[in-house]
């Protein structure tokens, strides 16, 4: 109806990209996110209910839909009026609910979203007991980015519990996407254009994954996998050391690490893997606090000179990382066609992403007496590898990956392998990245012992 129209407006670059890979293969199901979480205590459904749609009402993204039948470029239209689904299914005295949940969260992922129907998210409240529910938020990231989730979700914890206690929330006005749609309109793209061009001169293709990759699990049934290790606190504690010592980012360090990694597994000294960067302007005003889709992912063009000291060589990755920021608005479909990769063709088969944005305040509930444990998330992208890290006490390394592509091993191997480099970053800081190996502290000791009875130098074999 049109008198529930409330804006019309154009989509931001991730926006665009995340809609043709949605229309070109919806059977694959790409950019659905699926966010659930254990609730222990007594929850109040009406109130659940009345806050997730006080923030629908707050934000307009989350009550927005997308148009591109019949018109020269996609538009976002912004709905006066909508209602969040929200299902509450009692599984009290059901049989092996495990199994159910399980069967539950995939028929979920299955119906996916309509673009064209807003809200393009929805909610599950499911009751396993008198005092335990599992809630399942399912949204699309045409409409949320990780940033931008974590805001919301705090801020549905806060009107929850006021409507608990009968309180109001001073929350702050929200302010509308369209300021950032606003704002990119603005920007310079023969600025971007003329940076890209020189950032990936002689660049041809993709940086290869054939070592790491076993064809053989190409016939295998669809399916993607993330899995996640912590390193230990003394260890992260040493690399927040390190970087503020030396004025890097733990970003930089992170970003080192999967540069090395990358180098190793092509065989090659020159690497490129795809970036997400906030892409929130400093010179927009409350940037912080607006809800929409601001990420982007852009390539990262790192070389990686053998001979190299690390920290000089971190330093210069970071001035290139804080150049970039200056570009964070380009369309990735323009910086391909500025680049010498064939149409057709991806930049990169990778992305890194450093998820250092503000995390959801849902521990704060001491007054509405719940406990929340169990956070899981379903997220699948067209790229094949994609390499995270979660700052925190204990610095935590997540790899989400197309099991047609990858084993489980390999995985685990990758991890291992990133861990390992970290370590050695931490503890030794002043060796050339040569002499970084990928070896556990038993290995290189046997490797110290049979270097003594060999005539060459099995450092260096290991380390390429």
């Amino acid at each position: 109806m049109k008198e529930n129209i409330q804006d019309i407006y154009e989509l931001s670059p991730l926006q665009k990209g995340i809609l043709f890979h949605g229309l070109y293969a919806p059977e694959e199901g790409l950019y659905f996110i699926q966010f659930s979480y254990r609730v222990r205590g007594n929850l109040n459904l009406e109130a659940l209910d009345h806050a997730w749609q006080q923030v629908v009402a707050r934000h307009t993204i989350l009550r927005t839909s997308f148009y591109w039948e019949e018109i020269d470029k996609p538009l976002q239209v912004v709905h006066r009026q909508v209602t969040v689904p929200i299902e509450h299914k009692d599984w009290r005295g059901i049989a092996d609910q495990p199994q159910r949940y399980k069967d539950f969260l995939n028929h979920d992922r299955q119906r996916g979203f309509d673009f064209s129907k807003p809200p393009l998210m929805r909610m599950t409240v499911i009751r396993f007991s008198d005092q335990s529910y599992q809630i399942v938020w399912s949204k699309h990231h045409l409409i949320l980015d990780g940033w931008s989730g974590a805001l919301v979700i705090g801020e549905f914890f806060q009107l929850y519990q006021a409507f608990c206690q009968g309180e109001n929330v001073p929350l702050l006005p929200s302010i509308p996407f369209k300021n950032y749609i606003a704002w990119l309109r603005k920007q310079d793209l023969a600025n971007a254009e003329e940076y890209w061009k020189r950032t990936l001169k002689n660049f041809k293709t993709a940086t290869p994954l054939t070592y790491i990759e076993d064809p053989d699990l190409s016939n295998q049934e669809e399916k993607y996998n993330e899995e996640m290790l912590e390193l230990p606190e003394s260890v992260t504690q040493q690399l927040q050391t390190l970087a503020q010592q030396h004025r890097l980012t733990l970003n930089t360090l992170f970003q080192g690490a999967w540069s090395l990694l990358l180098s190793r597994y092509s065989c090659q000294n020159q690497i490129v893997y795809g970036c997400g960067v906030s892409g929130r302007p400093v010179d927009l005003d409350g940037t912080e606090s607006m809800v929409g889709v601001f990420i982007n992912t852009l390539p990262v063009c790192v070389n990686v000179p053998p001979d190299h000291l690390l920290l000089p060589w971190l330093a210069e990755l970071q001035t290139q990382l804080v150049e970039l920021r200056q570009y964070e608005y380009s369309p990735l479909v323009d910086v391909q066609g500025w680049s010498d990769v064939p149409r057709g063709f991806p930049l990169f088969k990778t992305i890194v992403v450093f998820e250092n944005y503000p995390s959801a305040q849902i521990d704060s509930t001491e007054k509405a007496e719940l406990e929340f444990q169990d956070f899981d998330g379903f997220y699948k992208t067209n790229y094949p590898l994609n390499i995270i890290g979660h700052p925190g006490p204990q610095l935590k390394l997540g790899i989400n990956y197309d099991c047609r592509r990858f084993k489980a091993t390999t995985i685990t191997g990758i991890l291992k392998h990133l861990e390992l480099l970290l370590t050695e970053m931490a503890t030794n800081p002043d060796i050339q990245l040569q002499h970084l190996l990928l070896l556990t502290p038993e290995q290189r000791q046997i490797t110290q012992a049979l270097a003594k009875e060999m005539t060459f130098n099995f450092d260096f074999a290991l380390s390429h």
